[in-house]
């Protein structure tokens, strides 16, 4: 979908304060409320805006080990990796589960309450998966970015 910059506009808004009311937005934008509306519902049914969440503090939520989680297949188990991808995504644990290309087949990034459920985690759930044969993990010490919004410009004419 192409964007004009009164789209680009619209969509860096929303994803700082994606709570804003449409009144405010078309303020913002300087265009009325029924025609914000309809951008807003043309860039929602295009897919451009999948949804509206809301972002919570993982620690103040009792989630205090963020692990990235590196998943190795063994070789013969390629051929039933949609398996594997279904039952990885299914992990209530794993918050982004990337498939990768290099040495690993999978990233996974996780957040659990403590060491204890991150073992239960491993032991319990992921070794569990048919397929898996190697499990790296490195834990976060400490988050220096973690943004959610991309950053749109406008491209020059």
């Amino acid at each position: 979908m192409k964007y004009d910059a009164m789209d680009i506009k619209i969509l860096n808004i929303l994803q700082d304060n994606g709570r804003i009311t449409n009144s405010k937005l078309a303020s913002e934008i300087g265009i009325s409320p029924p025609a914000m509306s309809e951008r807003v519902k043309r860039l929602e049914s295009s897919g451009v805006i999948e949804k509206y969440v809301a972002i919570l503090d993982r620690k103040k939520s009792g989630f205090g080990l963020l692990a990235m989680i590196n998943v190795s297949l063994s070789l013969h188990q390629i051929s039933n990796l949609k398996t594997v991808k279904d039952l990885l995504v299914q992990l209530d644990e794993v918050l982004e589960c990337y498939q990768m290309t290099g040495d690993i087949d999978f990233m996974l990034k996780v957040a659990i309450k403590d060491m204890y459920s991150y073992t239960e985690f491993v032991n319990d759930k992921l070794s569990g998966i048919p397929g898996i044969q190697n499990i790296k993990t490195s834990f976060v010490l400490d988050t220096l970015k973690s943004e959610t919004a991309l950053k749109l410009k406008q491209k020059p004419d």
